[in-house]
């Protein structure tokens, strides 16, 4: 039998669940921090809540199947779908604005790279109900908050941000149909990742003039707001809507984080406005987290729509890149006490000590098998225990244990009600 993984995920011994559960403990700090509520969904929904829309690449990535009823089914390769239908079950009853976040597992079948794995953890942060930026400027603060309680900088990661209706305008102009719009997108999102000559090949075979090809891609190269405005207008929405933005982080102190990048659209076909990715700075991983604003996927569920934005945020490459920067810190087992009775007589009095200690809320290893004292002090200083509490004969016979400091070396008999 292999005893490796499926490819593409992990194990997660003790070790390495400790780092997972510290740096899911920050997730859910930082949005306390800023009155987000957690809630959580199936890891299995219906395959029909991925495939609204042709020609993503999340499509072809689903780990999807029949169950024995024939339903067709799909593992989650986001949140945002999930959330949309938690939103739509509900209706109206739903005060907004609402203010959620989950940390769930999430499934993909894509080529692996450094940080990027088929199955990964993603901490989703989501506002619906509030039109204006506002919302993108909240959430972008709850992500640079995150990365300065990691000890990461401006430095260290930068956050681009654009509008996708910087593009529909273009395209409008150009007479391209609506249609086109979100292919387009998915090919502008792999500037970075496939040759300029792909990408203009893939908008040749959509239909979309070579003179219109040149347009977007001009404006595409653009990282400079007024240089933008300058070319389709002060007033256009997606422009104005940056620079309320700009303004915004500004009075949150985060402007510093932030970064105008007209090339920057995002792969899902459903974000409708402002658009952003967080990096590091040495561009030496992949995307930290991605979002941006989706005012109107439920109508694509057959709901009314709502305004809402949010982000995703995996577990895979902020691990990566905090080991490039060494900020991982050292996490070790923390035990409180280890219990050692000195022979199988005593078994019984020590799980009674055990169970006292554990009732006013100490961690305690009760050593279950006759082990030799040497054993009991190394095990003690393996598991990081701050005592070991020792019961011989001879001191049990008097009500009394011996404890032994771990720091300290020092040695010292209470009776149980000093323990």
């Amino acid at each position: 039998m292999n005893l490796s993984p499926p490819r593409g995920t992990r194990d997660f011994f003790p070790e390495e669940l400790r780092y997972r559960n510290w740096l899911f403990g920050h997730f859910r700090e930082v949005a306390r921090l800023f009155a987000f509520e957690e809630y959580d969904a199936p890891v299995v929904e219906s395959e029909e809540l991925y495939t609204r829309k042709a020609g993503e690449e999340i499509v072809d990535q689903l780990y999807s199947f029949q169950d024995k009823g024939g339903r067709k089914l799909a593992l989650r390769p986001e949140m945002t779908p999930s959330l949309s239908r938690l939103v739509l079950q509900k209706g109206g009853s739903l005060a907004l604005p609402l203010k959620w976040f989950s940390i769930p597992q999430c499934w993909r079948y894509e080529r692996m790279t450094r940080g990027r794995r088929r199955e990964h953890y993603q901490w989703n942060i989501d506002v619906f109900g509030v039109g204006e930026v506002t919302a993108e400027a909240e959430i972008l603060s709850v992500l640079t908050t995150f990365f300065s309680r990691l000890g990461l900088t401006p430095d260290d990661v930068v956050v681009k941000i654009s509008s996708r209706k910087i593009l529909e305008t273009v395209l409008a102009e150009a007479g391209i149909a609506d249609d086109r719009f979100a292919p387009v997108c998915v090919l502008i999102d792999k500037l970075e990742k496939m040759p300029r000559e792909a990408v203009e090949a893939g908008m040749a075979e959509l239909g979309v003039a070579a003179d219109v090809i040149d347009r977007i891609l001009q404006i595409a190269s653009m990282d400079s707001l007024d240089a933008v405005a300058a070319s389709i207008g002060e007033d256009n929405d997606g422009v104005r809507e940056l620079g309320q933005l700009l303004t915004q982080a500004e009075s949150y102190g985060i402007g510093q984080w932030l970064r105008f990048d007209a090339s920057l659209v995002r792969g899902l076909a459903y974000y409708t406005g402002i658009v952003f990715e967080a990096a590091d700075t040495g561009a030496q991983l992949r995307a930290i987290c991605g979002g941006g604003r989706y005012d109107r996927l439920l109508s694509s569920f057959g709901g009314k729509d709502i305004p809402a934005c949010g982000f995703g945020f995996g577990d895979a490459v902020i691990t990566e890149l905090l080991k490039d920067k060494g900020l991982l810190p050292q996490l070790d087992q923390q035990v409180d006490d280890v219990v050692f009775p000195f022979g199988a007589e005593l078994r019984q009095p020590a799980a009674e000590v055990a169970s006292r200690l554990r009732s006013q809320g100490r961690s305690v290893d009760l050593v279950l098998e006759d082990k030799k004292m040497k054993w009991a002090f190394r095990h003690a200083d393996q598991v990081g225990a701050s005592r070991l509490v020792l019961l011989a004969p001879e001191e049990w016979s008097r009500g009394l244990v011996r404890v032994h400091d771990m720091a300290t070396s020092e040695e010292r008999d209470l009776i149980l009600a000093d323990l």
